[in-house]
């Protein structure tokens, strides 16, 4: 009996098990906020919902999380050409505009406290706390995405990331443009329902 090794079965199968397991994640995720989209929507129409302005920095994200997307295409773009000073630089932009991004869902929240619009307990209302579980879920998965990204950085150092090895900054560019794909999403159904 011959025993395959997992590029064997890749091959014949078509596709690298950590994409593949890649796109379970991205699919349980779309899953979840699909699930919290259509809970925010049946209890929006149950009443006792309170209206209010969403915060401006939810529109600033939005920008900030497109143009890190182009970094991080452009990050991939420069692996596929080996060029690793490029890589290096867009890389870092794009970490460095997902933390802008997660300081700006902490000052929208900041916000939203300013408004009196809190999370839980007494005095809060279920729209408060919808918004703050969506964009709370979704700033965690961009953590996780920043430390992916990270660990793709420091490979980057390694010189483990160049043309003829692009899978680590080909599975975070998927997820990061999925995020930010995520995030667009959000914002326009917070806007259209609320």
């Amino acid at each position: 009996m011959v025993s395959r090794s997992i590029e064997d079965s890749n091959n014949s199968a078509g596709a690298h098990p950590l994409k593949f397991s890649l796109w379970l994640i991205i699919i349980s995720i779309i899953m979840m906020f699909a699930a919290f989209t259509s809970a925010y929507i049946v209890r929006r129409e149950e009443g006792n919902w309170l209206e209010f302005d969403l915060p401006n920095m939810l529109l600033i994200n939005t920008a900030v999380i497109v143009l890190s997307s182009i970094t991080m295409q452009l990050a991939y773009n420069a692996a596929k050409t080996d060029s690793l000073s490029r890589l290096k630089v867009m890389l870092v932009a794009t970490a460095v505009l997902g933390v802008v991004f997660l300081l700006g869902q902490w000052n929208a929240w900041g916000e939203l406290v300013a408004n009196n619009v809190y999370f839980g307990g007494v005095s809060s209302n279920p729209s408060g706390s919808f918004l703050y579980v969506l964009t709370g879920v979704h700033g965690f998965h961009l953590i996780t995405g920043l430390i992916f990204l990270v660990l793709v950085l420091r490979s980057s150092f390694k010189f483990k990331v160049h043309s003829k090895n692009t899978l680590r900054i080909q599975l975070c560019t998927i997820y990061w443009h999925f995020l930010g794909g995520l995030w667009i999403y959000l914002y326009i159904f917070l806007k259209l329902n609320h």
